[in-house]
């Protein structure tokens, strides 16, 4: 059965292939997978690795947390399964399940009762 660890404290410019390497020393590394941001493409110093057995995972673990790679300091502890994300708030742009962004009461087009008078009717006080 394969062991999935969770890898902390990357250098940011570390790759997938070095990360392996370092891994292998220790064990049979199945997989590699560094997390990266989706709208940068860059490392966010985070991983997980899956080693072939759970004593290679145990391994790992001992020798290399806390130890140093890169110039920083690894954490390397046994990954959890992921869970639900419950704080999701829809809005913020693009379009929201609850129709315009949760303004279903505003009127559509014009003005409305500010700008240059709003464009119903003529003008109420003010300059002219």
């Amino acid at each position: 059965m394969n062991k999935r660890l969770f890898v902390a404290g990357l250098p940011f410019s570390t790759t997938e292939e070095e990360l392996k390497t370092l891994f292998a020393e220790v064990g049979l590394v199945v997989s590699v997978k560094i997390i990266v941001d989706r709208e940068t493409g860059r490392s966010k110093g985070f991983g997980f690795v899956e080693m072939e057995t759970p004593e290679g995972a145990t391994a790992a673990t001992s020798k290399l947390n806390g130890s140093d790679f890169g110039g920083r300091k690894l954490v390397v502890s046994e990954a959890r399964p992921m869970e639900e994300r419950k704080d999701k708030v829809y809005g913020g742009g693009g379009f929201s399940p609850r129709g315009r962004s949760g303004f279903e009461g505003r009127r559509e087009g014009g003005r409305g009762s500010f700008g240059r008078g709003g464009g119903r009717g003529p003008r109420r006080g003010g300059y002219r």
